[in-house]
């Protein structure tokens, strides 16, 4: 809690991953790699709760293991064409009610306590509905572009670009996908994270 506003961290973990199969139950340096996310969660000075939402036995069973409470998902809301909203949504009606919602993602296990910690006190530092977290890129996506069928790349470069070093630049970020907070009632009528009120948070992964 901070400030009277309560907190709710969602730890969305599906069973079943084709890019990498079962990826959140995977040894990283000693624990699994979802139990990094919930030790992360459980040690911030502001969250409340943290709840692991997952349609797998074996992920509930690590994530109690680790001391994070647990929803059952059923397995409409697990398979590829579900979206990270229906956990959401599904975790929020079957809990109790929260000022905000803290989505943290199980695939950013560098993410500590201290980010998501500062990440909310950006919540009432703006007055934000929403706080989303950036990293810089490595690389500007200026000098990036698509490829043409014939694969001739004269034009590959914007012109404008061409005889400008790279330092010279603007800076580009990108979302890192490891703290989304949102206040849970526009959550759950907009269906998304970007509003007018929404500011980002800089995590350097």
């Amino acid at each position: 809690m901070l400030n009277g506003k309560t907190f709710l961290a969602i730890i969305p973990a599906r069973g079943g991953s084709k890019r990498l199969p079962r990826k959140n139950v995977l040894d990283l340096a000693g624990k699994p790699l979802i139990a990094w996310t919930i030790k992360a969660g459980l040690k911030s000075k502001y969250i409340d709760k943290v709840i692991v939402t997952s349609d797998d036995d074996e992920i509930l069973d690590i994530a109690k293991q680790f001391g994070s409470g647990t929803i059952k998902r059923p397995d409409e809301l697990a398979n590829d064409t579900a979206t990270s909203f229906d956990a959401i949504k599904h975790t929020i009606e079957n809990t109790e009610d929260y000022d905000y919602i803290i989505l943290l993602q199980p695939t950013s296990p560098l993410r500590t306590s201290i980010h998501i910690d500062e990440a909310i006190e950006e919540v009432e530092n703006k007055q934000a509905d929403a706080i989303i977290s950036v990293t810089e890129m490595d690389h500007s996506p200026l000098w990036s572009n698509t490829l043409p069928d014939d694969g001739n790349i004269k034009d590959f470069i914007r012109n404008e670009v061409k005889n400008k070093r790279s330092q010279d630049l603007e800076t580009y970020y990108r979302l890192n996908g490891a703290i989304y907070i949102c206040n849970t009632d526009i959550l759950l009528d907009e269906k998304k994270f970007f509003y007018q009120r929404s500011y980002f948070c800089l995590y350097n992964e």
